[in-house]
């Protein structure tokens, strides 16, 4: 999912949460939140996922608006879009061999995380992705890691080849360019409030206008507007709140809060260092017709947060992140 601004791209994961109900039959687990691993059952009142989504087999009886934050976990988790696994148009499918992987992945995980962490949330779809879609058998050291070729591991020339092979920018080159593509630091902090228009990409390539509101240090608001009626999702810095046409609003707690407090930081360009303890460069990928950098943000007991910088301009081009939320461990 993108979403693009006259202003700047907007990081989508507290966006996400607001999503229309469509009938996607979305088949992954939702992202978990500080301690719960086991299947959280939806509370009084609240819709589950069989109920709003087609063909769920390993998720029945959780709350049907953890389906999507957990979509962008594990897309993040796997550096992968929707399409992965699911048909377009037509989500509730089982076309598609991952989708069917990604079901005995979940029910694997679950079963791990019972057995031998009493439930608690400690393996999750990234413990062992690291953005990447075949899981990572050995530790990564450097930032990135050399590519396989037909000299061996590390291609002709062994070890050599590799030491000479051209560096890309470290994440602290890529973040500074960022600032300095905006106007500099010192430029950003002398504004204190910004109104974006823009447009949302959902899934099965639907497109909805968003009006986003936001004031420093740490206010926001979103507004989506949808064929039935506005999805708002809200943060006042201190409190969350979200709302969907034809649901009450709802006061935001565990990852969902945590996922609107990053999002709402109005600094946030020049806050990113201090943002994540650990921040990977991925090679450049394909972000529309540009290339761009992936940067993972990673903070301990939070999902990962991917960020893409364009290589040319250093500009944000997309920015889709995964937040924590109630429900499931990571899958």
């Amino acid at each position: 999912m993108n979403v693009r601004s006259k202003a700047m791209v907007l990081t989508v994961t507290a966006l996400a949460h607001a999503l229309p109900v469509m009938s996607a039959g979305a088949q992954t687990a939702p992202a978990g939140s500080g301690g719960a691993a086991q299947q959280v059952p939806a509370g009084p009142g609240a819709k589950k996922a069989e109920e709003v989504f087609k063909n769920i087999q390993v998720l029945k009886g959780i709350p049907a608006d953890q389906v999507f934050p957990a979509m962008l976990f594990i897309t993040a988790s796997l550096g992968v879009q929707c399409d992965y696994c699911h048909v377009e148009r037509a989500f509730e499918k089982d076309d598609k061999p991952p989708k069917q992987t990604a079901r005995k992945m979940m029910q694997m995980m679950f079963a791990i995380n019972k057995d031998n962490f009493d439930g608690h949330r400690e393996v999750t779809c990234y413990t062992c992705h690291r953005g990447g879609t075949d899981p990572a058998g050995t530790p990564i050291i450097a930032e990135e890691e050399p590519k396989p070729g037909p000299g061996g591991p590390m291609g002709p020339g062994g070890a050599n080849a590799a030491a000479n092979a051209p560096a890309g920018p470290s994440a602290d080159q890529l973040l500074e360019k960022y600032v300095e593509a905006l106007g500099g630091a010192d430029a950003l902090q002398k504004i204190s409030s910004r109104v974006e228009h823009g447009t949302m990409t959902g899934f099965g390539g639907r497109r909805f206008p968003i009006e986003v509101l936001s004031k420093a240090p740490d206010k926001r608001m979103s507004v989506m507007h949808l064929p039935n009626g506005d999805s708002v999702t809200a943060y006042d810095g201190h409190a969350g709140w979200m709302g969907n046409p034809g649901m009450p609003l709802r006061e935001m707690t565990g990852g969902d809060l945590e996922a609107v407090k990053l999002d709402a930081d109005f600094y946030f360009p020049v806050h990113i260092k201090q943002a994540f303890s650990q921040l990977r460069v991925r090679p450049p990928e394909k972000v529309g017709d540009h290339e761009a950098y992936a940067v993972f943000g990673i903070k301990p007991g939070q999902p990962p947060v991917r960020l893409y910088f364009d290589a040319q301009s250093g500009l944000a081009s997309r920015s889709p992140s995964a937040g924590p939320s109630p429900g499931l461990a990571g899958a």
